[in-house]
């Protein structure tokens, strides 16, 4: 399949609401959540004035003119949190999408563009997530971990 990964456009930020959505780890044969559950305020910290803030960074992957991935930083006080000076990051792509290596694609791209600003990067992932072997083989270390998630971190010097 052809995609491309290019930043996300300032229109286009309205777009991270959707993959903050799909971006929520369902564990097999659990329901998912309604969609309103990003209104909560712990789910807010990664979207809401997106862009408003210096270290606001945004990548998309495109497919006919559709997004089908995002990866986004910001430094937040969320899940991923390390200190006040490495980003976190979050990263989704659409269900019909993923397993084909959009998601390294993007991750590729962010990190390669925070390489010039940061020593650092920062997620948290849930233990039972598959896409825990791919930060792992992207160079990303667990630092911490609490019960259900890994707190990991990518040097990016």
């Amino acid at each position: 399949m052809n995609y491309n990964i290019r930043e996300l456009k300032k229109s286009e930020y309205d777009v991270l609401n959707k993959f903050l959505y799909h971006a929520i780890f369902i564990p097999e044969g659990i329901e998912p959540p309604p969609e309103s559950i990003i209104l909560q305020p712990e789910l807010q910290v990664y979207v809401k004035d997106f862009g408003k803030y210096p270290h606001d960074k945004a990548f998309a992957a495109v497919h006919d003119d559709n997004i089908i991935g995002a990866v986004w930083v910001r430094i937040m006080d969320d899940y991923g949190h390390i200190d006040d000076y490495t980003p976190s990051l979050a990263i989704s792509v659409l269900p019909d999408y993923r397993n084909i290596g959009i998601g390294t694609d993007l991750m590729k791209a962010i990190l390669t563009e925070l390489k010039n600003n940061y020593e650092r990067v920062s997620l948290s992932v849930q233990k039972e997530n598959y896409a825990f072997r791919m930060y792992r083989k992207l160079g990303f270390e667990t630092v911490s971990e609490t019960d259900e998630e890994f707190i990991m971190v990518c040097n990016l010097r």
